[in-house]
């Protein structure tokens, strides 16, 4: 990044609906809405957690022991990396020249059928993958569903149009999380959602979901100086029959509660786009002056002038946890970087 003149990226947070079980479709909605953020200027395009392919909020709803169907089906939708769905991806981001983040359900080819993250990727213009951070801890009833990520993607990637990083859902409210971006550098943060969240069977109308978010998204930006883009996660009437798995009980409580928003928040705190809320469909776009960046920090650094490293310690371990380590084995794969995938250049020269 060019820090002489510094970079004012326009972003986009897409709300839309995944198309549950069906990556292909979910990669075709995901296509129309970048293109679309494309053609309205935008230069990097953020859309929502496992948008491919769907938020399982069954496994708040159910129990456990009818969850198995649901569970296979979500497995295999789910995408490897590198593979046929990944590529897509690479090559949306390339053909529309744009920097793409969207959140996946990942599968572990090597490990196990039944391993899944909920990981965000984060593609470059020319369709080359710099980011996949894998959820650290998946949040309460998640558990059922995904496996935990590990250090080794907890990163701040350095681009033309600046620092960014990403978290997921939960663990935006992770304190320790938070400094770690903020501590290496985060200018852009990306925030990413589910359309709502059951919690409860009886849920208060008093708090809303999107008031939450917007609470963590503003504190983000305003502690640690950095832009912050929510992306939520919308939920079509397909996706209301499948999380409420015909049963009447769960269709009047998905009934009962409320949803999240998509937005961007300036380095002050302050909502800087429109805001889609009430289970819409859209985009929503901010220009990010990173100057602003600048007067902010040198006021209040929470990783630099306002800290005191000579009291306090942090440690992140970005050590690669693997299921086993074999000796004698050459092969880059024990302990590998999990990025960059390229797109291949014969396949590209071909599209």
């Amino acid at each position: 990044m060019n820090t002489v003149n510094y970079p004012r990226p326009i972003v986009a947070a897409v709300q839309a609906a995944p198309a549950y079980f069906d990556v292909n479709k979910c990669i075709s909605r995901l296509r129309h809405y970048t293109t679309r953020a494309k053609e309205s200027g935008a230069s990097l395009v953020v859309f929502s957690e496992s948008f491919i392919s769907g938020f399982p909020s069954w496994v708040h709803m159910l129990a456990p022991l009818d969850q198995h169907d649901l569970f296979k089906k979500f497995a295999q939708n789910s995408i490897e990396i590198p593979g046929p769905a990944f590529q897509q991806l690479q090559e949306i981001a390339r053909d529309n020249q744009v920097f793409l983040s969207v959140g996946v359900t990942e599968k572990a080819p090597k490990q196990s059928l039944g391993v899944l993250w909920n990981t965000n990727l984060i593609f470059d213009p020319d369709g080359n993958l710099i980011a996949r951070h894998q959820k650290l801890l998946p949040t309460w009833s998640e558990k059922l569903i995904w496996s935990f990520g590990d250090g080794s993607t907890l990163n701040v990637h350095d681009t033309e149009i600046g620092r960014i990083g990403a978290l997921i859902c939960g663990e935006n409210t992770n304190s320790l999380a938070k400094y770690a971006l903020i501590s290496q550098g985060e200018q852009i943060h990306i925030s990413t959602y589910p359309a709502c969240f059951p919690s409860s069977r009886n849920p208060s109308k008093a708090q809303d979901y999107s008031d939450t978010l917007m609470v963590r998204a503003c504190s983000m930006s305003y502690e640690g100086k950095v832009f912050t883009v929510v992306s939520s996660q919308a939920l079509d009437a397909e996706g209301y029959e499948i999380l409420s798995d015909g049963r009447k009980d769960l269709r009047d409580l998905l009934d009962k509660l409320t949803f999240g928003a998509s937005f961007i928040v300036s380095p002050s705190g302050v909502v800087i786009s429109d805001i889609i809320k009430d289970n819409q469909e859209g985009i929503t776009f901010a220009e990010c002056d990173l100057s602003a960046i600048v007067t902010a920090k040198s006021i209040h650094d929470i990783a630099g002038n306002y800290q005191r490293n000579d009291i306090f310690k942090f440690e992140i371990n970005k050590t690669v946890l693997n299921p086993v380590s074999i000796r004698g084995d050459n092969s880059t794969e024990q302990g590998e970087e999990f990025y960059p995938y390229l797109l291949p250049e014969d396949e590209a020269d071909d599209l």
